[in-house]
């Protein structure tokens, strides 16, 4: 039986197809699982997969709305 090997940043970055600096904005804010070891942050790719896919990487208006692609109303006030 073989064990998840740990990956590097970089892989992370490349795996998810992403720049080096949204995989630490997304440690920091958004609970992407990274494990710290001394100076380095290390990943196990299945861990990233199933943050991915639980919404872990939703930005702005899709987090507001809980949905892709929706556009906001316009208030009837001042109209």
């Amino acid at each position: 039986m073989s064990t998840e090997p740990w990956v590097a940043v970089e892989e992370v970055a490349h795996h998810l197809g992403v720049a080096k600096e949204s995989i630490y904005r997304w440690i920091e804010g958004k609970g992407l699982p990274a494990h710290k070891i001394g100076r380095l942050w290390k990943f196990k790719i299945s861990e990233v997969d199933a943050w991915v896919r639980a919404g872990g990487a939703r930005t702005g208006e899709q987090e507001e709305s809980g949905r892709q692609g929706s556009v906001r109303q316009p208030d009837s006030e001042g109209q």
